[in-house]
């Protein structure tokens, strides 16, 4: 895809989470004053626009120390939330590095169904495969035999081997055979799948367990990555799993997916703000190569609408 095609989907993807915020904003806008009422009206529209309450206060401190000579402008008001919201994301804009060694580089990634995550794992795969990285693939969701046909389809699709079972098979028995044929054939990166059922998390807590463990006997410092897919359509949602795959999986990176325009990608920062996880990447609709690494100052702009403003 090309760069200025990535923009147009990237702003495109962020509309909803832009236009929401200048429906929240309508009516501030040319206020001679900025007193602690219209401050605190554009606190919660910034909060109302799924920014998180740090970040937002962040911007009310902000604008409390401005001059608006001639009443408050729409543009410098988004001017400022883009930059206020850098700041936020800049720290956590830390992409994805293949160096482990003994290689294979092994990566869980886990989510909740519907997520995107076996999709992700097929974009994130043909990603590296771009950088001439060699990937395999483990269809380690066996409890869902759809995910393993999913994943099956799209290693074919790109070309890639893939270690795969039957449903309700023993996860980490194939992570163990993964990461035993990775390690021969002289793969770099080991891509894991893992089932997402929140609704149990003991289950799922001994199973990431189980697998932590095999992986423990072939390569103490496997699992290198433990990325967690989030859907942003969910809104806060996403900040729940997010709290509950720490407590369970030990997440160490984040990957927003399905910012598609009905999403509200302002989660984004809030995500950012309370966690401080790395965001190593965002996927912006369905098609192989739309996974990208994260850029938070265009991400900034995006969320602001100042593209839209521009026009």
């Amino acid at each position: 895809m090309s760069e200025l095609r990535w923009h147009e989907k990237l702003f495109g993807g962020f509309r909803k989470t832009s236009d929401r915020l200048g429906e929240n904003l309508t009516g501030l806008f040319g206020k001679a004053a900025l007193d602690d009422a219209t401050l605190d009206e554009i606190e919660e529209a910034l909060i109302a626009s799924d920014l998180g309450p740090a970040t937002s206060r962040r911007i009310r401190e902000r604008l409390a120390g401005e001059m608006f000579e001639k009443g408050l402008d729409e543009r410098r008001l988004r001017e400022i939330v883009a930059q206020e919201i850098e700041k936020v994301l800049a720290p956590a804009a830390k992409p994805l590095e293949i160096e482990a060694f003994p290689r294979p580089q092994v990566i869980l990634v886990i989510g909740v169904n519907g997520s995107g995550k076996t999709t992700t794992i097929a974009k994130l795969a043909h990603w590296l495969r771009e950088q001439d990285y060699a990937v395999m693939l483990v269809a380690g969701d066996t409890f869902r035999a759809a995910a393993i046909g999913q994943l099956k389809v799209w290693a074919d699709r790109i070309g890639i081997p893939i270690i795969s079972g039957q449903e309700g098979g023993d996860a980490a028995s194939l992570v163990f055979e993964g990461v035993k044929q990775g390690t021969e054939k002289g793969i770099d990166v080991l891509i894991v799948d893992t089932a997402g059922r929140l609704q149990n998390k003991t289950g799922l807590m001994d199973e990431l367990g189980k697998i932590r463990r095999v992986l423990g006997r072939l390569n103490p410092a496997a699992p290198h990555d433990v990325l967690l897919v989030l859907d942003a359509t969910t809104g806060q949602n996403a900040l729940s799993q997010i709290e509950i795959f720490k407590e369970t999986a030990g997440v160490t990176g984040l990957v927003m997916t399905k910012l598609d325009g009905t999403a509200r990608g302002g989660v984004l920062v809030a995500a950012a703000e309370r966690y401080g996880l790395p965001v190593h990447a965002i996927g912006l609709g369905e098609s192989i190569d739309d996974l990208k690494p994260f850029d938070p100052g265009e991400v900034a702009r995006a969320i602001a609408g100042l593209e839209r403003i521009a026009k």
